[in-house]
């Protein structure tokens, strides 16, 4: 008879893997302390490592910036669209009651 394990994938938020990734650059820990220190695994705190250095150069590069902008325009032109749908709508149901038609 086997006996099945599930596993089950821990998630961490991104602060932690944030501060786990920054103190393995620092460099003043080995991977292995830093590994019993917060409960993860060598090679997990390698991968964030990597991440968090690939992703160094885009944070002042402004390309969030220019990308929040873009979303804040799309939002905008969203909301306009729904406050125009709400007044034909409002319209055409004063006019459906005029004709006593029920919305």
């Amino acid at each position: 008879m086997s006996t099945s394990r599930s596993t089950t994938r821990n998630r961490y938020p991104a602060e932690f893997k944030a501060r786990v990734a920054l103190e393995a650059i620092k460099g003043n820990k080995t991977a292995n302390q830093i590994a019993s220190e917060y409960g993860v695994h060598v090679s997990q705190i390698a991968q964030w490592k990597k991440q968090l250095l690939s992703e160094l150069p885009h944070i002042f590069s402004g390309h969030k910036v220019q990308e929040q902008q873009n979303q804040e325009e799309v939002t905008a032109q969203l909301y306009q669209q729904i406050g125009q749908l709400k007044v034909e709508l409002d319209w055409l149901k004063k006019k459906a009651a005029r004709f006593g038609i029920e919305p």
